[in-house]
């Protein structure tokens, strides 16, 4: 009970003010969408490049490690689009658009507050290692199975092409991106720069919170319940499940393990509904699956808390 007062309420809580805000006509859409667009195109961005900047990425870059993520995020992926094919008759669109909010854990918005939170920052760095490849990992994944099953004569570099401007059109994916070639560089950021960066960095993770309960308010859950419901067992149990599995056997070390599992066991992210969005495909099953996991993380979280180490 202490680690839900103290670790994973703080944080809901703060997406909450966001969406009693905007519930309540106390901070507009517009308002909400200005803070989004500075978090997710500024100042997340900016955290992550610090992060990966100063990332020691031989102590970090644990193959174990993403092993034991990235093949549970691939089998919830899979989970999601068969399922939906197979048990919900969806189309084949629809299908990968609800695959892909299996595959994308909120492991920034989410994942990033509450491992701090249970753990000090001196236990992020397995954390984000995770995130330097989550984008382009589940970008990759993504957009090479819709355009595979939309493909009308394309070609394969076509597709590719369209998988890399999808990837690099994302200001996260960006900042991670010029964090390692600032990392592998070896030269210091300059004094200056670093503390502005700084003060950026201290409202990223606040303010994209706040904004994220606003977003959820215009979720609303119309229909589709069975898929839903599906999504969030995939997405908040499924894959926790398999990485606890991996991990236990791979024997990651007690950190990475830790933030291998609650890195995998958030909510979908708002990435999610953006796919669906671009594709036209599941979208309402979309929004709504980040709402009522999102939701329900709250007490997933706090289950695999007090079965963590």
């Amino acid at each position: 009970m202490q680690s839900l007062i103290e670790v994973i309420l703080p944080v809901f809580l703060v997406l909450g003010f966001g969406y009693v805000a905007v519930w309540r006509g106390l901070f507009s859409d517009s308002a909400v969408d200005g803070l989004m667009k500075f978090a997710q195109q500024f100042a997340v961005p900016a955290l992550l490049f610090r992060a990966i900047s100063t990332l020691d990425l031989a102590a970090s870059f644990d193959v174990t490690l993403l092993a034991a993520f990235y093949v549970g995020a691939t089998i919830g992926f899979l989970a999601g689009l068969f399922g939906a094919r197979l048990i919900f008759a969806r189309s084949w669109e629809d299908s990968v658009a609800i695959g892909f909010c299996c595959l994308f854990s909120n492991s920034v918005l989410l994942g990033l507050p509450i491992t701090e939170r249970a753990y000090g920052p001196g236990a992020l760095a397995a954390n984000y290692a995770i995130i330097a490849l989550h984008a382009p990992f589940c970008y990759a994944v993504g957009v090479t199975v819709m355009e595979s099953v939309q493909n009308r004569g394309r070609s394969v570099l076509d597709t590719l092409r369209k998988v890399l401007s999808a990837m690099f059109r994302n200001a996260l994916v960006l900042g991670i991106v010029l964090g390692f070639l600032v990392n592998f560089s070896g030269q210091p950021i300059p004094g200056v720069l670093a503390d502005a960066l700084d003060l950026i960095v201290r409202a990223a993770l606040p303010v994209a919170l706040f904004g994220l309960g606003g977003i959820l308010y215009r979720y609303r859950p119309e229909g589709d319940m069975r898929v839903i419901l599906y999504v969030c067992a995939v997405s908040l149990i499924l894959h926790p499940v398999v990485v606890w599995g991996l991990g236990r056997t791979l024997e990651l070390p007690a950190e990475a393990f830790r933030s291998a599992l609650l890195t995998s066991a958030m909510a979908p992210g708002i990435n999610a509904y953006l796919f669906a969005n671009i594709y036209g495909a599941a979208r309402r099953v979309a929004a709504s699956s980040v709402l009522f996991a999102t939701a329900g993380s709250i007490l997933t979280t706090w289950v695999w808390l007090s079965l963590l180490p």
